[in-house]
């Protein structure tokens, strides 16, 4: 049986869920909220961002990992995870949280022209 369109469907949902929770706590992080503290916001972005890449690595697995745009999107993603730390914590002034988490979103909107296009050239291919 082939599990890759299930996987992939999974993979999606968990990337819809994955950017709408990040632009929520990164706003919550610019503007000082008490609710980026609340236990579920702390725990809910972890547990989705672990399913979408596990489902990523499996397909990745299936279609073959050499492929040069699933190279793009494992670069792209550690600095999306790097720019995206300093927009919810380690930014240490709102407006310098405010630039990463935009930073962070393009190099987002990025990684899914790369997924759309399966080119390294995403939007611009």
């Amino acid at each position: 049986m082939n599990y890759y369109f299930p996987i992939k469907h999974l993979h999606v949902t968990a990337v819809t869920l994955s950017i709408i929770l990040f632009v929520i706590r990164a706003y919550w992080s610019v503007t000082g909220s008490a609710l980026l503290q609340h236990r579920l916001v702390r725990i809910l972005p972890h547990v989705v961002d672990t399913v979408l890449l596990t489902c990523g690595v499996i397909l990745a697995a299936m279609i073959g990992p050499e492929q040069p745009w699933i190279l793009t999107k494992i670069v792209l993603l550690i600095a999306y995870i790097g720019v995206g730390t300093y927009a919810i914590k380690r930014g240490r002034t709102p407006r310098t949280r405010l630039i990463a988490a935009l930073c962070a979103v393009a190099i987002f909107a990025y990684i899914v022209g790369v997924a759309l296009s399966k080119s390294p050239a995403s939007w611009f291919a």
